[in-house]
C-alpha cells in the first residue's frame, strides 16, 4: 500500500487553513481571558456568599440554643403557674361575685382610705398593747368599786332630798335640765 504524500499544494493549503484557526484561537484568547475574569470575581462573590451563609447559620444556631433555653425556663414556668391555678381556682371562683360587688360598690377615696388605715396599723397595733389591753386588764377590778361608788351616790342622793327645800331646788335642776335636753334636739 501506497501512502500519499502530501504534495506542496497540501502543504500550503492545510497551512492557510490552519492559519485561519490559529487566528480563530488566538482572537478567542481575549474572550477566554474575559471569560476567565469574570469566572474569577463570580468566585469571590460566591466565596463572600458562602461566608456570609456560615456567620448567618452560626448566629442562627446560637439563637436557636438560646430561645432553647428561653423555652426550657417558660415551661418550667407555666408548670409553676397551673400548679397555683390549680389550687387557687375553687376559692377564687367562690370569691368572684364578692370580689365583682366590690369592685362595682368601692370608691377610689375609700380605697385611698383603706391604704392609710393600713399605713397606721402598727402604730395602732402598738397604742392597743400598751394603752388599751392594760386597761381592759384592771376593768374586772374597777366594776366592784364603780358599782360601790354609784351606791354612795344614791344614798347621798336620798339625804339631800330629805334637806329641807331641796325639792325646790331638784325641781329647777330638773326643768333646766330638760330645756337643755330641747335646745340639744333642736340644734
Amino acid at each position: 500500500m501506497r501512502l500519499p504524500v502530501p504534495g506542496p499544494r497540501d502543504v500550503m493549503s492545510l497551512l492557510e487553513r490552519g492559519g485561519d484557526q490559529v487566528e480563530a484561537v488566538i482572537g478567542a484568547v481575549p474572550r477566554m481571558l474575559t471569560l476567565l475574569d469574570d469566572a474569577e470575581r463570580l468566585l469571590v462573590r460566591a466565596s463572600g456568599a458562602i461566608e456570609r451563609v456560615r456567620e448567618v447559620t452560626e448566629a442562627a444556631n446560637v439563637v436557636v440554643v438560646r430561645v432553647g433555653g428561653v423555652v426550657d425556663d417558660a415551661q418550667v414556668q407555666v408548670g409553676r403557674v397551673t400548679t397555683l391555678m390549680d389550687g387557687l381556682e375553687p376559692s377564687l371562683t367562690r370569691l368572684q361575685p364578692t370580689l365583682e360587688t366590690l369592685a362595682d360598690t368601692t370608691h377610689p377615696d375609700e380605697v385611698k382610705a383603706l391604704v392609710r388605715l393600713v399605713d397606721q396599723l402598727p402604730v395602732l397595733t402598738e397604742r392597743v398593747e400598751q394603752d388599751v389591753v392594760p386597761i381592759l386588764g384592771t376593768l374586772g377590778s374597777v366594776a366592784p368599786d364603780v358599782h360601790d361608788l354609784l351606791t354612795v351616790a344614791r344614798e347621798l342622793n336620798d339625804m339631800l332630798a330629805k334637806l329641807p327645800g331641796m325639792g325646790r331646788i331638784r325641781r329647777r335642776i330638773d326643768e333646766q335640765e330638760g330645756e337643755d335636753d330641747t335646745d340639744a334636739t333642736v340644734r
